[in-house]
């Protein structure tokens, strides 16, 4: 395992669709394996191969008090309900932006081992879903951004003094 450098902007491979994994080989082991281990390392609560500069349709996501999860090939079957969120992005660092996402999502594809599975999710793991969705076809939350007045700056916190 290892842990991966985050691409961003203006990285061309964030702007691409990512291609399906047809096939659950070791490299497509060792790319979960090597995103599970830069997600947190970056301090994301979700990652898409394409953030890390491999255009496969694969993501992780870990929220917090959940276990991490990996799905290969994911697609939304449902959305329901719409709220305003705040959010960021690994890829965009230094932002955050004012978006709609939707309250509860239905997502399927494949776990790990290939095995189908089928996942409901609302809160921050909805969001999460589909940002990181978003992520494998090319798009961005800045994308979503209704105006540019939905966009600000945040500043990163400030280094804790020695001796505190």
């Amino acid at each position: 395992m290892a842990v991966r450098p985050i691409r961003t902007l203006p990285d061309p491979v964030l702007q691409q669709r990512a291609k399906r994994v047809s096939s659950i080989d070791g490299s497509v082991q060792r790319l979960i394996d090597d995103m599970l281990e830069t997600m947190p390392y970056a301090g994301g609560v979700g990652l898409a191969a394409p953030q890390i500069g491999v255009s496969l349709r694969v993501i992780t996501l870990q929220v917090p008090d959940e276990e991490p999860m990996v799905m290969i090939n994911p697609e939304v079957v449902k959305r329901s309900g719409e709220r305003e969120v705040s959010e960021g992005c690994l890829s965009v660092p230094g932002y955050v932006g004012e978006i709609k996402r939707s309250e509860s999502v239905t997502v399927k594809g494949q776990d790990r081992h290939g095995k189908s599975i089928r996942f409901k999710a609302t809160g921050l793991t909805a969001q999460a879903l589909e940002h990181e969705l978003d992520h494998l076809n090319g798009v961005l939350y800045l994308d979503h951004l209704e105006s540019r007045e939905d966009l600000h700056r945040i500043e990163p916190p400030a280094p804790e003094e020695e001796g505190d």
